[in-house]
């Protein structure tokens, strides 16, 4: 593994946590009806009843309980309590700090990398630590973007 793939492997690592954590940002509630609320929850679809699909959304982490109207199944969206709004802040922000773990863990396994070259002696010093800044510099990028959308998802949610 060369420099240039370490680098690029921690980046496109550390992009797929921060996409992660945008797709878990979308099934959160903001008091509006969205697409996104239920993409995460599986139902069998061949052979599936309507019954199913209810147990289905009722067992998700929505937090909604469906209304079967004969074929049709709604999903009653109340406001959301200041109370609530709180709660689902502190969600997002526990879900934000995982995806800054995530990204830490790929600057420690990519840095790993790095040491495994300097000790095979394919990577000199400086070079190691030109990896060591360029890395770090890739996880202040994807913090970064992590923090922007916490902030803006946290507006979204305390939204009145």
């Amino acid at each position: 593994m060369s420099r240039d793939d370490i680098l690029l492997e921690a980046e496109m690592s550390m992009e797929k946590s921060v996409d992660y954590m945008v797709h878990e940002f979308a099934a959160v509630r903001t008091g509006k009806a969205s697409p996104g609320l239920v993409e995460n929850v599986d139902v069998h679809a061949y052979g599936s009843t309507m019954k199913d699909i209810e147990r289905a959304l009722k067992e998700s982490k929505i937090g909604i309980t469906p209304a079967i109207d004969g074929k049709i199944i709604r999903l009653p969206i109340p406001e959301l309590s200041e109370e609530r709004r709180k709660e689902l802040a502190r969600s997002l922000s526990k879900m934000a700090e995982e995806a800054r773990v995530r990204v830490r863990a790929n600057r420690r396994a990519a840095l790993d990398e790095a040491k495994k070259l300097k000790t095979a002696g394919e990577l000199t010093e400086d070079g190691f630590r030109d990896v060591e800044d360029e890395v770090q510099k890739l996880t202040d990028r994807f913090v970064k973007s992590i923090d922007d959308h916490l902030k803006h998802k946290e507006a979204e949610v305390m939204k009145v």
